[in-house]
């Protein structure tokens, strides 16, 4: 066994969290959006590079039942976000939306703010989701991966989750990045470090 991951999928209500997920499991896309009822908990085991990992992935926002906050200020305590012993974080944003990004920069902020003190920095992957809707996209991804590696010193990635496309990928760097988080090496580094070819399959 390679051991266990806690790994939190993050950000504004309809950008594809849990799309994005249903594809890495299940290798299915809902073509109708339901918003999600209430954070979610998968525990599916992944063998990378010859080891078995077991993960849990947190879907969603942590709010009440039936709600999503729209915006930071709903959100309850950071304290009670059960996300301060994360591993690694998966912030998605609609590449379509420049409020959903806008989310995640203050998201990032805030998980960085309420890490306790002495807690192994954990790795963030900022992903731009509905690449397939490349043309109607706010901002050229050159410029915001240069913003989100450079300024916020975070991994960046754009996948589709629709047509399931860098999908595996995303989850493989986010793993093999928070493998190595206790190297002294730049977060952003070790993520952009991480692309190349890995064996990464569901079990």
């Amino acid at each position: 066994m390679g051991g266990s991951l806690r790994v939190a999928v993050l950000g504004a209500p309809g950008v594809g969290k849990t799309a994005i997920i249903r594809q890495f499991l299940f290798g299915d896309y809902p073509e109708r959006h339901r918003p999600t009822d209430g954070p979610r908990l998968y525990r599916p085991a992944v063998l990378l590079d010859g080891a078995v990992y077991d993960l849990s992935i947190r879907d969603g926002d942590v709010a009440s039942p039936g709600s999503s906050p729209r915006s930071l200020e709903e959100w309850p305590d950071p304290k009670d976000w059960s996300l301060q012993d994360t591993d690694a974080f998966v912030l998605v944003y609609d590449i379509c939306s420049p409020d959903s990004f806008d989310y995640v920069k203050a998201l990032r902020q805030r998980i960085a703010e309420n890490r306790p003190a002495g807690a192994p920095e954990a790795p963030i992957l900022v992903v731009g989701n509905k690449r397939d809707r490349q043309r109607l996209r706010f901002g050229p991804r050159r410029a915001l991966a240069t913003l989100v590696r450079r300024g916020w010193r975070c991994g960046y990635l754009e996948c589709s989750a629709k047509y399931n496309w860098h999908v595996l990928r995303l989850f493989r760097e986010l793993l093999r990045c928070a493998l190595v988080r206790t190297r002294p090496a730049h977060p952003a580094l070790r993520l952009q470090g991480a692309l190349h070819p890995a064996r990464c399959s569901l079990m």
